[in-house]
């Protein structure tokens, strides 16, 4: 029994490589930037730590990394492995298409069922692998009947070390005390090997959009807001009184369109949008706000965390007038040195908000959302939170 892990970044060492270790499965990375590579070798082992829950804070021991470079290796173990994970990003995915392709292959000469699970947040990466691997393949009963390509959500954050952590290891990764990774089922090829924390459910995408527009929205609001007032970090954000009451909007909202959409009773995704609130406020998590805004044009999409809910929200017959501040605020976000908040900036001021409603959010402008998206940026003006 043994797993390959794409990628070897926070999440694949905080979280993916940590609970196949507290499982005792086998595991090795595969990793592109060569120096990561190479320190993973070098030392063997790094350090997670759990915020907020020291007794699970643990070193990690053993380890081993691949690079791209090590073509025959990675195949081989692919073709070894029962598991496949990967936490690469989303927009990398199409990087490892030929490395599963070949493993895969090779694999069926051997037999046996490989499940790949995908650790990323990004739309349908499981479908984006699956169909990237049969477009390389000949066509192949193997890869349609012992093959499984699942998403996983990932309720863990990981999170930046401090100095004096990279000083005494740098390989540390802070994570959040959060367990569970629940996983497609329905997409599952056999039974998972027992890992720790993998929960194959079913009706999973109604659960994902679930979560997707409950807790992304609700770190998009805390995020994009709390940068307007100036906060550096969410969990302290999360506490500002003016924030707090946007962001209990934006759960009533999307609780309600949620539990009207996938017919749940409206006090169990309440009580769900409650775990989401209490993540954004546990002061054990020092997370930037600057990490969790970055990237705005992507996080402005028309299917993402604000937009998206906005247009769930409305589809459901509720007026979005929350998330429209969130939006608004969203709009206004400024960040040297991030070059998507960059393009962002210059869309705003030199072809205009209608401008980026198109483009960016793929709203129309006079639209519903449009309109009340302009509406709430005056609004924003007059409390003093835009400043032009």
């Amino acid at each position: 029994m043994s797993c390959v892990i794409f990628g070897a970044g926070k999440i694949a060492r905080g979280f993916v490589g940590h609970i196949l270790t507290l499982s005792g499965i086998p595991f090795v990375f595969v990793e592109k930037y060569k120096p990561l590579v190479d320190a993973i070798n070098t030392r063997g082992s790094y350090t997670v730590n759990v915020m907020g829950n020291a007794a699970e804070t643990c070193v990690i021991t053993g380890v081993h990394a691949l690079s791209f470079e090590d073509r025959e290796e990675i195949v081989s173990a692919i073709a070894a492995a029962d598991v496949v994970f990967t936490a690469v990003g989303g927009k990398n995915l199409e990087e490892i298409v030929p490395f599963l392709a070949e493993g895969i292959a090779r694999k069926a000469s051997a037999g046996g069922n490989l499940n790949v699970i995908t650790c990323e947040n990004w739309k349908k990466p499981a479908q984006i692998l699956h169909d990237g691997v049969a477009g390389v393949m000949p066509s192949s009963d193997y890869l349609a009947d012992h093959v499984g390509f699942a998403e996983a959500v990932i309720m863990r954050s990981g999170i930046e070390p401090d100095e004096e952590q990279l000083a005494k290891d740098p390989l540390w990764v802070n994570v959040s005390n959060f367990w569970q990774m629940p996983v497609d089922g329905d997409s599952l090829k056999g039974k998972l090997p027992e890992i720790r924390c993998v929960s194959p459910m079913r009706n999973f995408a109604g659960f994902l959009e679930r979560k997707f527009y409950t807790y992304n929205a609700a770190n998009g609001t805390v995020s994009f807001i709390g940068a307007l007032l100036g906060y550096k970090d969410l969990g302290s954000a999360a506490y500002d009184e003016r924030i707090i009451d946007v962001l209990e909007g934006v759960y009533d909202e999307t609780s309600r369109a949620l539990a009207k959409k996938h017919g749940i009773p409206l006090e169990e995704q309440i009580a769900f949008a409650g775990t989401s609130r209490a993540k954004l406020q546990d002061k054990a998590i020092i997370d930037t706000i600057e990490r969790n805004a970055r990237d705005p044009l992507r996080k402005l999409g028309k299917d993402d965390r604000l937009v998206g809910s906005a247009n769930l929200v409305l589809d459901c017959g509720i007026l979005p007038e929350h998330l429209c501040i969130s939006i608004a605020a969203a709009l206004y976000y400024v960040s040297p040195g991030d070059p998507s908040a960059e393009e962002l900036v210059r869309m705003r001021q030199e072809e205009g908000i209608d401008a980026v409603l198109t483009k960016v959010c793929s709203l129309e402008p006079e639209g519903t959302i449009g309109k009340l998206v302009k509406e709430k940026i005056t609004l924003l003006k007059e409390w003093g939170w835009i400043h032009e």
